[in-house]
């Protein structure tokens, strides 16, 4: 798939929640395999584990910290680049709305009305426009938070097969 395509499919929201889905389902599987593989490993190790054990173990609590460290201060950076703006700009859209359908509602005389009407339409028609945005940044904010989770569960899937192999 070249990455026009990929960028287009990953540009509506709904293509990036499935992208989402996915990737999650993916990191499932993965941890899956990795928590069957390790508690198997714990279990032969018993109460005299080797240092080569402890090691694994060591680094399962490590990983887990880093991820989640990584995985927040990623879903930080997406919320503070793109939500807090586009939420900004939601209500300012709605408080207009809300201005235009105040001032229609005000109408004195019928081409009053048509033309406030017009503009309360147009007013709202942004607003849910700009409402409809929320998702696509939603989304990308989830996928960010993702990304080191599921690269940690998937490279230790790998990982822990080759060792078992």
């Amino acid at each position: 798939m070249s990455s026009l395509t990929s960028a287009a499919r990953l540009a509506s929201p709904l293509m990036l929640w499935a992208d989402v889905a996915l990737k999650t389902q993916e990191m499932l599987l993965s941890s899956g395999s990795v928590i069957h593989m390790r508690t198997e490993r714990m279990v032969k190790a018993g109460l005299t584990p080797s240092p080569a054990d402890l090691a694994e173990f060591q680094l399962m609590g490590d990983e887990k910290l880093a991820a989640a460290g990584e995985a927040g201060a990623a879903m930080a950076r997406q919320w503070h680049s793109s939500h807090v703006s586009l939420t900004s700009r939601v209500l300012q859209q709605w408080l207009l709305s809300a201005g235009a359908f105040l001032s229609m509602a005000g109408s004195i005389t019928p081409a009053q009305a048509a033309v406030r009407g017009d503009a309360f339409v147009k007013a709202t028609t942004r607003a849910v426009s700009t409402t409809g945005q929320l998702s696509g940044t939603a989304v990308r904010i989830a996928r960010e938070g993702l990304k080191p989770i599921h690269a940690a569960a998937t490279s230790n899937a790998r990982r822990l097969a080759e060792l078992r192999a």
